[in-house]
């Protein structure tokens, strides 16, 4: 069974960075993860969070079918509807086609190539989502069931 994790930030953020290659932890960033039979399988943290403005993504999984339609909608309805945030930015490398693709493919939109700035030798791309332009939420509307 599935099970939207949403008040455990130090264990999602902590997931989520192993899972990424991050150096260190988030523990004290917005997150939400997935459960499936007491597993953390998927997660999203929320760095960079400005109230009622912007928050930088960060998303991770395990296995092929944690990130499904019910989950985008949950972590769009938490960052946009209960965060009300207005925007999400993203930034991936741009020798990382399969993030791009990712990015692209839920509905970021790239504002930005900066030459040598994800890693002082690759190219960074930033992507942006706006809450208006977000095809995965209803203004005001909940998320569905995860099961």
């Amino acid at each position: 069974m599935k099970r939207l994790v949403t008040n455990e930030r130090a264990r999602v953020g902590a997931w989520v960075a192993e899972k990424v290659g991050r150096d260190h932890p988030w523990v004290h960033e917005a997150a939400l993860g997935l459960e499936q039979d007491g597993e953390l399988v998927g997660g999203i943290v929320l760095s960079d969070y400005v109230p009622h403005a912007r928050a930088s993504m960060h998303c991770a999984g395990k296995g092929k079918t944690w990130l499904n339609r019910t989950f985008l909608f949950a972590c769009f309805d938490y960052a946009f509807n209960f965060l009300d945030l207005k925007v999400l930015i993203n930034t991936a490398a741009a020798d990382n086609e399969a993030s791009l693709r990712f990015m692209k493919h839920i509905g970021f939109r790239e504002i930005s190539h900066i030459p040598q700035a994800w890693d002082g030798t690759k190219d960074l791309v930033l992507f942006e989502l706006r809450r208006d332009e977000c095809k995965w939420i209803k203004p005001g509307g909940k998320h569905e069931n995860l099961h």
